[in-house]
């Protein structure tokens, strides 16, 4: 392999983990997870990026829209679980990613959509209280999962899982963003991440890429 192409593999590796800001703006690449992406297509046919060295959900409890506790392993009964990222008032990234998930589960057959279960974790939880965020996902999908906690406990998590979080950038307006990895994270029912698709994923391909892990998860 050329060094050429070295290059390429390498600086597409690093820029699907870079953190995006919600306002559009892209800070410094991050990977704490250390995850190494497989820039070559995947064997097993997924058409998202996929993890040499997967992620483990660690056995953390937040809070869910309801008030009640949910711990990211023993509560996730769905043979897969999808996982991002966000906040309610992110301006573009993250309801653009969320409504693609939303349609990219709509392409599924109704029984294989069952076996799928979406958990949006807020990376503002000053500012999303449980009924914002339900009132967030419902635009969505009423069935999406909506969780919170201390931001500590939250970049905790993201952390283990590879995503990138930063705390409160203030605005001119005097609001404030945050920024954050834009990736969607697929756990199996072991609770591993083997695949991730980042914020320009094509609808389709997220829609076959969740088809195929639930069923490699039966």
């Amino acid at each position: 392999m050329s060094r050429t192409r070295n290059a390429a593999l390498l600086l597409a590796a690093v820029g699907l983990l870079a953190l995006a800001g919600c306002g559009g703006q892209q800070e410094k690449p991050d990977n704490p997870g250390g995850a190494i992406i497989r820039t070559t297509q995947d064997p097993n046919g997924m058409r998202g990026a996929t993890l040499d060295q997967p992620y483990k959900l660690p056995a953390a409890t937040l809070t869910d829209t309801g008030g009640n506790p949910f711990n990211l392993v023993t509560s996730t009964k769905k043979p897969v679980t999808l996982i991002f990222f966000g906040y309610t008032n992110c301006p573009d990234v993250c309801p653009t990613v969320m409504a693609d998930v939303a349609s990219a589960l709509t392409k599924l057959d109704e029984s294989v959509r069952k076996q799928v279960q979406v958990l949006f974790i807020t990376t503002d939880p000053s500012r999303d209280t449980g009924p914002v965020i339900r009132k967030y996902l419902d635009r969505f999908d009423p069935a999406f999962v909506g969780l919170t906690g201390t931001l500590p406990s939250i970049k905790d998590i993201a952390q283990a899982v590879g995503v990138p979080v930063e705390g409160m950038k203030k605005l001119p307006s005097g609001g404030y963003e945050v920024g954050h990895g834009a990736q969607v994270l697929g756990f199996g029912k072991d609770d591993k991440a083997t695949v991730l698709w980042m914020s320009n994923a094509a609808i389709g391909d997220m829609a076959h890429d969740f088809g195929k892990l639930v069923e490699a998860n039966q």
